[in-house]
């Protein structure tokens, strides 16, 4: 006999102004979403955004997370906007210079009302194993603050990516939370390698490796793969980035290692999403550029099911027009989706897939206007 699984509820609101501008018609959402649903009395939760590339435009504003946390304290929780470090060189690469990045672009204590915390500390090692015994990741290498955390909002900029598809709530919450280990995982098959142009042999890659994986040999370092775990805190502590993860993983799998990695944020404990699919960039806002919006601005969605977010989102953005010169325009529509007409090698629907098969959401929505 065939198990029907409930349709989950996708709450929906344009982005029309009127009597509510844009904060108060997202308060209005989260409200009518079930927001109050959620026991915040006294519990520390995370808030969980992408603060922005520096030199990328297309990032959500911080005015949308004040509103997120100015509810959760007027419902009596401890709210704090975060993220974690990124893998790769950039302006988000260590708390120091993903805390500037972050005040830069708003997300500070003055704009947003809460502190900003970086989840996995100041060299992106700061993690809890958390146990999923997943299909492809067995522990995931989750940033403690992220942990630590009662209680879960990801609140998420829709738009493309040029390795999953799409960016949204999974994305967030599955890739965003990994720590710099928990990156490297999801990223690659393999473990971390060293450019030798750029190594300068100065040890601390020996200094911080508790297996004995790295060694120097003519002022270059090396990773002995036999001996090293994966753990990536050679990556973090490398002032040279001269170490980095092999990025050699299928796209596919890359995808479902997100959904697992969503599972062991989502799991034993309330979580809520939001996405606003607005300035809906071809590529992810890591970059630190973004091209214009390859679709119109849709509306602001809510839901308690990450999963159901993400498909009602991306449906949502398939039924609009391609803005003229963006490069959805550009590139055509032989695909009939424009995900995979902007990155054709791409397959968002396998994360989906993946999160609905390993119980974190269905793909099956019912979408409620909220007007």
């Amino acid at each position: 006999m065939e198990v029907i699984m409930e349709k989950a509820k996708v709450y929906y609101c344009d982005m029309h102004t009127g009597r509510m501008n844009l904060p108060e018609k997202l308060k209005f959402l989260m409200k009518k979403a079930g927001f109050e649903e959620i026991d915040f009395k006294n519990k520390y939760t995370a808030i969980k955004v992408h603060f922005g590339e520096p030199g990328n435009l297309a990032f959500l504003r911080p005015n949308y997370a004040k509103a997120v946390a100015d509810y959760v304290k007027e419902l009596g929780g401890k709210a704090f906007v975060t993220d974690c470090n990124t893998l790769y060189v950039g302006g988000r690469k260590n708390a120091l210079d993903h805390l500037d990045s972050a005040y830069s672009n708003g997300y500070n204590p003055f704009q947003t009302g809460v502190h900003t915390i970086i989840a996995d500390g100041l060299k992106g090692t700061d993690e809890e194993i958390v146990p999923i015994n997943g299909e492809y990741v067995k522990e995931a290498k989750i940033g403690q603050a992220i942990m630590d955390a009662d209680i879960i909002i990801s609140l998420n900029h829709f738009k493309g990516h040029e390795l999953t598809g799409f960016g949204g709530a999974l994305k967030n919450l599955g890739m965003g939370c990994g720590s710099r280990a928990g990156k490297m995982e999801m990223h690659s098959a393999g473990k971390p390698v060293v450019e030798q142009d750029k190594c300068i042999g100065c040890g601390q890659c020996i200094k911080i490796c508790a297996h004995n994986g790295t060694s120097i040999t003519d002022h270059k370092a090396s990773i002995d793969h036999d001996k090293c775990v994966g753990c990536g805190r050679c990556i973090g502590v490398c002032p040279k980035d001269a170490i980095v993860a092999s990025m050699d993983e299928a796209n596919d799998i890359l995808n479902y290692k997100i959904a697992e990695y969503t599972k062991a944020v989502v799991q034993d404990r309330p979580c809520f999403h939001i996405s606003l699919v607005i300035d809906v960039s071809p590529y992810c806002d890591c970059h630190s550029e973004n091209d214009i919006a390859i679709v119109p601005d849709v509306g602001m969605f809510a839901s308690f099911d990450p999963v159901a977010l993400d498909m009602a989102c991306a449906d949502a953005v398939n039924k609009q027009p391609a803005i003229a010169n963006s490069l959805l325009d550009k590139h055509g529509h032989h695909h009939h989706d424009h995900f995979t007409d902007v990155s054709p090698e791409t397959n968002w629907k396998s994360c989906l897939e993946h999160g609905e098969k390993i119980g974190i959401g269905t793909r099956e929505y019912e979408l409620i206007e909220i007007k």
